[in-house]
């Protein structure tokens, strides 16, 4: 007898948790991602702001998964599901659509960046998803102090060291908060015609604070810590435009050339790929057990999917999908081998998290509440906890060890994969006239 199929869609959190939860099931596990790496998320600004590099926050599956021996990973993009062949449509350099079936199917495919009906924004806000997003994000940064170094025009300085990051959620803050002990202590004393803490940070939100999911006093907090490493906090307006020459908020124009988009997520296509209900945001609407209303063969986790507890939905957050993703391998093995399946989903909050620059956290759990370095230790502890391998987590250590101790950030390199942005961004005579008649 074949044994059971079980496809596994997306290799993030989710993804990662179900099919370490079937490593001893007498199944077949296919695990597909479109990127051959599982990437920790959650410390992508830290690529952004050269704190650490790509190979330190992200690993290879197949190097994951090299010990279990049910599971194969098969890199290529999910394009859609026929619920009733059973089957997803995967898509790679050489084939298109091509059908794996499955006996059960797992989505944990994630979120894209939301731009709130402005699409028109991409192009000069990016946001921040992936390694190419990250890496995109610390060039930009980067090449922004060595456009002003060559600006023979004072006047434009400014507009070139204007930062401006549009969300003050978990991620707009960590990246402010990070951007700005950059330019004040590891790029303080490398440029020699310009001086780098002139940089300008500018967060905004159209919240009425930072952080909104925490409590007030926490937000307090850290809107006071970011204001005191110099980030300018505008909350309470939404963004009307974004254009090559900065954003427009509350009717005013900020000048910047480098705007970074960390306000939202939208979820990804599986709802229209399974023609199921689901919420104003676009996840798919899941039972208690993580099911698809009339087939408990499909399984939805992370930020694609909708469940509520407690009279809320849940968050889209590392640890909801771990949680469901766990859940949905072990519900599928007790299918499989006959054995008593668990209740119904129930998620544990075991507490939220966001660091403000160097040796400053906030973490709620609970009625429990706590901001400063006790709170960024914690944080430290638990992000490394959850990194994919000990070669990551030794790595991230001691890398965090020595920015702290000495403030050398990791990777300060520009790498440009495409031929030279900083020639598309430079204004016309800046490289040219630098040091002419010198």
């Amino acid at each position: 007898m074949a044994p059971n199929t079980i496809v596994i869609v997306g290799a993030g959190f989710g993804g990662l948790a179900a099919a370490k939860a079937l490593r001893s099931s007498p199944t077949s596990v296919i695990l597909i991602d479109r990127a051959n790496h599982h990437l920790f998320q959650p410390l992508l600004y830290q690529v952004a702001t050269s704190v650490l590099t790509p190979s330190q926050i992200a690993t290879p599956i197949r190097s994951i998964f090299r010990n279990q021996k049910n599971t194969t990973v098969v890199m290529g993009e999910v394009t859609g599901v026929d619920k009733n062949q059973k089957c997803v449509f995967v898509s790679d350099a050489d084939r298109q659509n091509v059908p794996i079936t499955y006996d059960h199917l797992i989505l944990a495919t994630g979120a894209s960046h939301n731009y709130f009906g402005h699409d028109e924004f991409a192009e000069y806000a990016p946001g921040l998803k992936s390694l190419a997003d990250a890496e995109a994000a610390r060039n930009k940064i980067l090449q922004a102090f060595e456009l002003a170094e060559a600006e023979e025009d004072p006047a434009r300085h400014q507009d070139l060291l204007t930062f401006v990051l549009v969300g003050a959620g978990p991620t707009g803050v960590e990246m402010a908060g990070a951007l700005a002990i950059l330019v004040r202590t590891a790029l303080k004393s490398d440029f020699r015609r310009i001086d780098p803490t002139s940089a300008k940070i500018v967060l905004v939100d159209m919240a009425p604070k930072v952080l909104g999911p925490f409590s007030e006093n926490l937000s307090k907090a850290a809107k006071q810590r970011l204001e005191k490493l110099g980030v300018e906090v505008r909350l309470g307006h939404s963004v009307e435009l974004i254009d090559a020459d900065g954003i427009v908020v509350a009717g005013e124009h900020i000048a910047s050339k480098t705007v970074i988009w960390t306000a939202g997520v939208a979820p990804s296509p599986a709802g229209k790929w399974l023609n199921a209900e689901t919420d104003r945001a676009g996840r798919v609407r899941i039972q208690k057990d993580l099911t698809v209303p009339g087939h408990p063969e499909i399984f939805v986790v992370g930020d694609t999917a909708s469940l509520d507890q407690n009279g809320k939905p849940l968050p889209g957050v590392a640890q909801v999908a771990m949680q469901q993703g766990r859940y949905a391998g072990k519900l599928i093995h007790s299918r499989i081998s006959g054995t008593r399946p668990s209740g119904s989903f129930s998620y544990f909050d075991k507490g939220s998290m966001a660091v403000v620059g160097k040796g400053f956290a906030v973490l709620q759990s609970g009625k429990v509440q706590i901001s400063g370095l006790a709170a960024w230790l914690t944080w430290a502890a638990v992000h490394l906890q959850f990194l994919a391998t000990s070669s990551l987590r030794l790595g991230v250590l001691l890398q965090w060890i020595w920015t702290y101790v000495t403030g050398q950030r990791g990777d300060r390199l520009i790498v440009n994969h495409h031929g030279s942005e900083i020639a598309k961004l430079a204004p016309d005579s800046a490289v040219k006239s630098t040091f002419a008649g010198r």
